[in-house]
């Protein structure tokens, strides 16, 4: 959001949201006629987009609709693309995007990632109407850092406080990420070194999480290695 984020910094900023359930029980599946992925491939995945055809119309509809009517777009300012297993949503002011997908270690159940990106407006995101169509269905903001960020250096910025300013991290033995956690704040940072992803416990609309994000971003002020992160 123009003027909230350093763009020297971030190149991208998208809010997402995962829900999921079992193969079986999407309208397209016949039981007795259909089996069960047991892998999760391109074949498998252009069948689940098969299945999945009659929930991701319904669903990207009823958000088309929700949006126009929240928003008061014209039929100029906004578009609806269906092409199972993904659907976009193109107005005036953001992206969705909805994609079903097999889940990679349980392919007997799919995924459904919603994906809001390219939201300029933070007094969009704030209003009551905005809130109300996007209420409950984002758990995760994902930034693109424009230079990216050394994992080593985040984890020992952090290490070297020893638990001062309430910052403490987490890591796997080769560091290729860390999750860092701050002091009062529920949510969970997680940094690839290309990404910064905040994880929070329970979904939200954007304007509740980007709340949360001021009060990361003000604790990571604190030292410069993290500062470089998502602090001009």
């Amino acid at each position: 959001m123009t003027g909230d984020l350093p763009s020297s910094i971030v190149v991208d900023i998208c809010f997402l949201g995962r829900t999921g359930g079992a193969v079986k029980s999407l309208e397209g599946f016949k039981k007795g006629h259909h089996h069960v992925p047991d892998a999760a491939n391109a074949t498998t995945n252009a069948f689940l987009g098969k299945l999945c055809a009659t929930e991701l119309t319904r669903e990207a509809e009823t958000l088309f609709q929700d949006v126009r009517s929240a928003l008061a777009y014209k039929r100029k300012e906004m578009a609806l693309s269906v092409t199972p297993p993904l659907a976009v949503l193109t107005a005036r002011d953001f992206t969705v995007e909805i994609t079903y997908a097999l889940e990679e270690l349980a392919p007997e159940r799919y995924g459904v990632l919603t994906t809001l990106r390219g939201l300029q407006n933070r007094e969009l995101a704030q209003t009551e109407d905005f809130g109300r169509v996007f209420a409950r269905r984002f758990s995760e903001i994902s930034f693109a850092l424009r230079k990216g960020a050394r994992v080593e250096a985040v984890i020992d910025a952090i290490e070297n406080l020893e638990g001062r300013d309430g910052l403490s991290v987490t890591y796997p033995s080769d560091c290729h990420e860390c999750t860092i956690a701050v002091e009062g704040i529920d949510a969970r940072v997680r940094c690839t070194g290309s990404t910064l992803e905040m994880v929070f416990p329970r979904p939200g609309a954007p304007a509740e999480l980007i709340e949360t994000f001021a009060a990361v971003r003000g604790a990571f002020a604190i030292t410069k290695v993290l500062a470089g992160l998502i602090v001009e």
